[in-house]
């Protein structure tokens, strides 16, 4: 596997992780227990901002590789 394909297999990995944190946002309210639905929001939150940041890092990769290509 090259960079480019494990950049690939790390994107598609995240967006099977965002879409599952999707699925699990609308069914908090029903837990009817504002202590636990707010910590699990920011637990949430805290997991997007971590594969945000993931995705970013390897968009700089990227760029860093184009750059050195030119």
């Amino acid at each position: 596997m090259d960079r480019t394909q494990a950049i690939s297999q790390i994107r598609d990995a995240a967006r099977t992780i965002v879409q599952a944190l999707m699925k699990i946002h609308p069914a908090l309210p029903n837990l009817a227990d504002p202590e636990t639905q707010d910590a699990c929001f920011k637990h949430l939150h805290q997991l997007t901002t971590e594969l945000e940041a993931i995705k970013k890092k390897l968009a700089k990769l990227e760029q860093k590789d184009a750059s050195a290509e030119l």
